[in-house]
Parts: C-alpha cells; structure tokens; sequence
C-alpha cells in the first residue's frame, strides 16, 4: 500500500465489520528491524482475536493461541492449497505435501516421517555434536564472530545437505531463493524461484532414481506412494519442499535464541550452572521466540470465532503469536526455563506438523551443549546492533558477538 493511501482508500469486503479491520504487512511490521516480535505483539494486545488487514491484497490474521490452533487442526474449513499472501503468491506456490489436505497428502507425509524418524536423527546426533564443536572452535580464540553468517547458516545447512547427500556449498546458492519464498523482495516471481528449484533437483533426482543411496533426497524419490513410484513432477516438487524448509528455519531460530543470551547473563548462567536445564529451555526459546507464520485457504463461508469469512480469503496464523498469548501463559514474555507444559505453535499443529521438529530441536540443544562450556559469557559487540527481518518466516539477520579469551 502506498505511503500516501489511507484505510480510507483501500477496498474492504463489505461482510468485514470496520473494528475489524487493521493495517499491518506481515512482510515489513513496523520495527521488526530490530525486534521482530513486538510489532506482532502490540498488534495482539491491541485487537480483537480475529482481524481483517488491507496488506498483501487483505487477509485474515488469528492473533490468539485458541483460533490459531484451531485453524491448523480444522483442514475442512481452512486449506493448505494457499498458504501464503498474497493470495495470487500463493496460489503459484504449490509443493508437495505442504499444499495439499488430508487425507491426499497422508502418503508423502509418510516420506517424510520415515526419512526424519526418530531413530535417523538419535543417528546423526554425534556428527552434529562434532559439527556444532568444530564450528565454534574456528572462532572460539578470537575472541568474536558474527554469529548469523559464521554459525547460523552453516550449522543447519550442512547437517541438512548431508542428509540429503548434495554439495554443502550448494547452499550459496540454494538459500537465496529460498529467501524469496519466506522473505521476497519483488526481484523473483514465485514461479520463477521454484523452477529454479526444480532446475536444480532435476539432475539429482534423476540420478537417485537410478543409483539410489541411503540418503533422504534417494529414499523420497524411490519410495512407492499408493503402491506406484513418484512421477518426475511429484519428487521434484517433494524434494523443493524439503530444501526450503532446510535453507531457513533453524537459521533464523538460532539467531533470536543466540541474540537472548548474549543479552541476559542471568538465564545464561542458569543453564551453565546446571546443563540438566537445557532440554526444557529449548522448549521455552521455541514458545517465546517462534518465527513462522502460516497460511490456511477459507474452503467455504464460515463463522468462526464470531467472524464471517467467505471462501477464497486467507487466514494467517502467526506461530510467533500462540506462545505469546496471555490467555495461554503467565508472563509470556517472560523466559522461564522452568514453565510447565508450554504451548505454542512454533512447528505448527495437526496434519502438516513440522516433520524436521525432532532435528531441529536437537540442533539447538546441541549448541546449546556445546557452546555454553566453551563461549559461557558473551554479548552484543559494543557499539553494533542486531539487525532482523520480517516475513513468512522472521529471522535476525546480524547478530555480532564479543567475548573475552
């Protein structure tokens, strides 16, 4: 919307009643540049659980936990088929199985579950120790680092290529366009980005199909669903997905963890003083620092919550939103690495529940394992700032740590 434009100005469906409405561009909130949470607060504590905003072509956010997590879990009325705004994005943006509904997609899940078991990630679990140790030692006696581009994104990168067995330094180019997917800056059409992806995948799929290893990239592509093998089209739509997902998320999450405790000496120092702390702290970071924010399509006109909405518009359910809630939580900015049970909907809920949790989680707490003996007491660099970004998925984009050696 243009700087000049008013509410005023923009068209808003007439069944929306005016309380409703808001203006608020989940690419760009006001100062997530350098808090990407408290935009997304504010907006909560100020409106109504359920509200209409003009951005990205108007939509729908739920800014409450109880809506948002009824709207993962409710593929009847709310779709998959589009899953990000504006609309006309989404509906070019179409990977299997993140875009398709229950029970089609059921199938391809079972890829994917298969491939990020349990059992793989209790697996790889020493070759990330050994990765998250090596990592920090090549900075360690310098006394400093910028942790984003000299930790963040190479930590969950490598461990992602190599469970899918591509070139780790294909990821200079792979993460880009996965960028422009989360995070676009009007240089690349959605189609444009992930016909590169295919570009990319097609030669690997091929040649796995053929001479399959042990790999999860080979075990997508060779794999039968509904007792027939995947067609060229669906692997490598199957195979886009997972490396987007690989190119972002534990990036960006490290970051708003990492950027914490160099601000807090005294939670720090908690898990320093007693490590038996850090599985429950890793679940308090995911509440209190969640980064994604899903998209579901209206199927039909319904009430929800007290709302009318009419099918074709798009709901946003903001995962940085649940963990926040004070209905859900006591003092829910408030890390607290002794809270009971928290909720959130940091990897989602329901059908299309994030199936690399499981690794992720082991990847935070691994650094976290790793890093506190070796690097217990650091900070932001004096006289540097953090930098962060909004978008579908939210990230810190400069994180500048010292420490003394």
């Amino acid at each position: 919307m243009s700087n000049l434009a008013t509410l005023s100005d923009v068209y808003v469906p007439p069944h929306i009643p005016p309380e409703l409405v808001v203006d608020f561009d989940l690419y760009d909130p006001p100062g997530a540049d350098t808090d990407f949470h408290a935009p997304w607060k504010a907006l909560q504590d100020r409106s109504p659980d359920i509200v209409w905003t003009t951005a990205n072509g108007g939509h729908w956010i739920a800014l409450r936990g109880k809506p948002i997590h009824e709207i993962f879990e409710d593929y009847e009325h709310f779709s998959s088929k589009v899953i990000i705004v504006p609309r006309e994005r989404g509906d070019k943006i179409k990977v299997l199985p993140t875009t398709l509904d229950p029970p089609a997609h059921r199938p391809y899940r079972a890829l994917l579950n298969a491939g990020l078991s349990p059992r793989v990630i209790r697996e790889m679990e020493p070759s990330v120790r050994a990765l998250v140790i090596d990592t920090i030692e090549s900075f360690r006696a310098r006394g400093h680092c910028e942790f984003i581009s000299e930790f963040a994104e190479i930590l969950p990168i490598s461990i992602f290529m190599r469970l899918v067995n591509l070139p780790v330094g294909d990821a200079l180019t792979l993460k880009p366009w996965a960028d422009q997917i989360n995070r676009p800056d009007g240089s690349v059409s959605p189609e444009e980005v992930m016909a590169r992806f295919a570009d990319y995948l097609r030669p690997h799929v091929q040649a796995r199909k053929a001479d399959p290893g042990t790999d999860l990239l080979s075990q997508l592509v060779t794999t039968p669903v509904n007792g027939a093998p995947l067609c060229e089209a669906e692997a490598l739509e199957l195979c886009s997905q997972i490396l987007i997902g690989g190119m972002d998320t534990v990036v960006s999450f490290l970051g708003f963890m990492m950027a914490f405790l160099a601000r807090s000496p005294g939670p720090r120092r908690q898990l320093i003083e007693n490590p038996a702390l850090i599985h429950g702290a890793v679940e308090e970071f995911l509440r209190r620092f969640p980064i994604v924010q899903n998209g579901r399509l209206v199927v039909s006109d319904y009430v929800f919550h007290g709302v009318q909405m009419k099918a074709g518009e798009v709901v946003i359910m903001p995962g940085v939103l649940h963990g926040l809630d004070e209905r859900e939580h006591d003092n829910p900015l408030e890390v607290d690495f002794h809270r009971k049970h928290p909720a959130h909907s940091t990897f989602g809920s329901g059908a299309h529940r994030c199936p690399g949790a499981m690794l992720a989680r082991a990847e935070l707490r691994i650094t976290l394992e790793e890093w506190l003996p070796r690097i217990p007491d650091f900070e932001i660099a004096p006289g540097e700032r953090v930098e962060m970004q909004g978008g579908i998925v939210g990230c810190v984009t400069r994180l500048p740590l010292r420490w003394d050696v």
